[in-house]
């Protein structure tokens, strides 16, 4: 038994393992794709990834934006179709909290 699974989850909500909204303890389905860096580590080209689910986008679109780290919201079927232009290199990220 995984210790996770005690959070109660309802399996509407249930995702594929490597489509699963970043903010802690939510195990929605990942429909968006935040792209941030920190710019006092990060080259000015790179993006790091957080997913997000419809609930929580403003969520993390705000706690990225106080700290001036985003950059940009993409929906993540949209860029499952199209790949990252400009070479620019994108690293999922873990969860946050």
């Amino acid at each position: 038994m995984n210790l996770f699974d005690l959070a109660g989850s309802s399996a509407s909500t249930a995702a594929a393992p490597g489509a699963v909204c970043s903010r802690k303890a939510c195990r929605a389905a990942a429909q968006w794709q935040l792209l941030w860096n920190n710019p006092r580590i990060h080259t000015p080209e790179r993006r790091k990834i957080w997913l997000a689910c419809g609930e929580h986008r403003a969520w993390l679109e705000d706690y990225l934006q106080t700290r001036g780290l985003w950059k940009d919201t993409v929906a993540l079927a949209e860029a499952a179709v199209s790949p990252a232009e400009g070479g620019a290199p994108l690293d999922p990220s873990g969860r946050i909290g």
